[in-house]
């Protein structure tokens, strides 16, 4: 058993000469006389036993700050369950849809059409989500959607996740109404795609503990989400770009409205439950009030 000289007492003791090293270099920026002593294996930091309090809160609070700069560096982000389930009903719910315009013609009824959504026509800013122009546009919506989905159900849990990319989808959709000409009309879930990884890029972009981060990290997740939209959301003689860019904006006006949900919400089943079926219900309605206007 080390005994420390009288007078003195140990505030660290630790089998690695790099870490008493480290923790003397600490004391002394902090003005702390201190000596180092290597006994049966181990090192020991020793210090005046006036100076045993502050030193050791000088030596806690670098290695609380040590801590966070290290989950900091590792990126931590806390990742929600229920992001592969909300992908199954999201897939389901394109697929029953697309079994159904094929039966009915729902497209007529459904279509995001800019001078009826201006008008009042507000579901139509939801049905169009669900509708597609022929297997190749619903296959690449499932693809796409299931990547940036998943993604976003891993920050936000797939609840949570799915109710903000509808409705960022959705203000998508009016914006998109509302900068178009009357005649203007447009289907397909990827302005819940783009919505989907805005939602993702405000995420990224959530504040790290170490403040003094490089500018260029700092705003990588946006350069990368901007770079990712321009390969994926520009091109095709089909693509509405304006739907695409509209519906990335609204999904990281959602995701950084979502970055202060309390992680309790976000980790609880039963919130995550609530908003999926509000999300399902949601879409469920809007194509309830659109059939029921058109009288199909």
């Amino acid at each position: 058993m080390f005994q420390p000289p009288p007078d003195h007492e140990v505030v660290l003791s630790t089998r690695h000469r790099e870490v008493c090293r480290e923790s003397r270099l600490v004391l002394d920026a902090a003005g702390i006389a201190s000596d180092a002593v290597h006994h049966r294996g181990s090192w020991y930091l020793l210090v005046g036993r006036d100076d045993l309090d502050t030193a050791s809160a000088e030596l806690e609070e670098y290695h609380r700050e040590n801590s966070e700069r290290a989950d900091d560096a590792a990126g931590t982000t806390p990742l929600y369950d229920g992001a592969v389930p909300a992908i199954v009903v999201y897939a389901c719910v394109l697929l029953l849809t697309a079994w159904l315009d094929w039966r009915w013609n729902l497209g007529p009824a459904g279509q995001m059409h800019a001078g009826r959504v201006t008008d009042g026509e507000l579901w139509r800013t939801i049905t169009a989500l669900t509708l597609h122009l022929d297997a190749q546009h619903l296959l690449s919506n499932l693809v796409f959607g299931a990547v940036f989905g998943l993604m976003a159900g891993k920050v936000l849990g797939g609840g949570v996740a799915w109710l903000s990319i509808v409705i960022a989808g959705a203000l998508g959709n009016f914006t998109n109404a509302l900068v178009r000409d009357p005649s203007h009309s447009s289907i397909g879930a990827s302005t819940a795609v783009f919505a989907a990884l805005g939602v993702v890029v405000a995420n990224a972009m959530r504040p790290r503990a170490n403040r003094n981060e490089r500018l260029m990290k700092r705003w990588s997740p946006l350069i990368g989400g901007v770079v990712l939209f321009a390969f994926t959301g520009i091109g095709g003689e089909r693509t509405d770009v304006v739907a695409h860019a509209t519906g990335f904006l609204s999904g990281m006006i959602m995701g950084w409205a979502g970055r202060g949900f309390p992680s309790r919400w976000l980790a609880n089943d039963h919130v995550q439950k609530w908003a999926g079926a509000l999300t399902v219900a949601v879409v469920v309605a809007s194509w309830t009030v659109a059939i029921a206007v058109a009288d199909l």
